[in-house]
């Protein structure tokens, strides 16, 4: 099986700043120490509201990474214009609402308003030459839409399977995301997932062998306010590489 990469997100990094207003926890300085755990690169979701992440935050990180950067970004035109210029190795675009308190859902692709704006984003991605993503329902229909605008890669949520209430729940999600995954490379999309995934519910995820990439923010940012940002990525790091192994629980 091939290995996975694994993003780690540093939003909630900026989340604690943020509390206080002031300069730190600073996610710059905490992407080094994710980057020296492990980590095959690093997300930030630069919101309208910038609620965490800061303009300034990106332009650091494009600055400094020594792995790639993920910029997930709305259809918001000065964020699209600040993705065009710092040229992230990728673009997720991902739905957005003011109030949620995180990202709640793939993007309503079936929509034709929605299709619309993000199908003007892709198109300005994609002249700008930069890798070009999709955070999207585990469904066919979502599917077939992406590799229609002619998109690098989808994005799986894996929220409901993270949100599951009970085993069999759990397992139906897993298998829904297993489809997909297969589907999505069959519709020659590279295919990633992400959003709740945590050390306790990774593993079955992490398994799949068509996934090729999961983004985790909040469980790795959580673990390490224990045990420190390093050996929090590098726990995560080897669960995935024994799930890919066959050696998870």
């Amino acid at each position: 099986m091939n290995p996975m990469r694994l993003f780690v997100n540093v939003d909630h990094v900026a989340t604690v700043r943020e509390a206080r207003k002031t300069d730190e926890p600073d996610p710059v300085r905490a992407a080094v120490l994710v980057e020296l755990g492990g980590a095959d690169g690093i997300t930030v979701h630069l919101r309208e509201d910038r609620r965490h992440i800061r303009d300034r935050d990106v332009r650091l990180l494009a600055e400094t990474l020594r792995t790639p950067l993920n910029l997930e970004l709305a259809s918001a035109p000065d964020i699209l214009g600040l993705a065009l210029e710092l040229q992230p190795h990728q673009a997720t675009v991902v739905p957005e609402r003011r109030d949620e308190i995180t990202t709640e859902g793939g993007l309503h692709l079936a929509d034709p308003s929605t299709r619309a704006r993000v199908e003007q984003v892709v198109v300005a991605l994609r002249e700008g030459g930069i890798r070009t993503s999709l955070f999207v329902d585990p469904d066919e229909e979502a599917l077939r839409a992406a590799a229609s605008m002619k998109v690098e890669a989808v994005e799986l949520h894996t929220g409901e399977y993270a949100n599951a209430h009970s085993a069999a729940e759990a397992d139906r999600q897993v298998e829904r995301l297993r489809r997909s995954a297969i589907r999505g490379r069959e519709l020659g999309l590279d295919v990633h997932a992400g959003h709740g995934l945590t050390y306790e519910n990774v593993t079955p995820v992490a398994s799949i062998p068509e996934l090729e990439e999961l983004n985790i923010g909040h469980s790795v940012i959580s673990r390490a306010v224990l045990v420190g940002l390093e050996r929090a990525v590098a726990e995560m790091g080897l669960l995935i590489r024994e799930a890919r192994r066959g050696e998870g629980r």
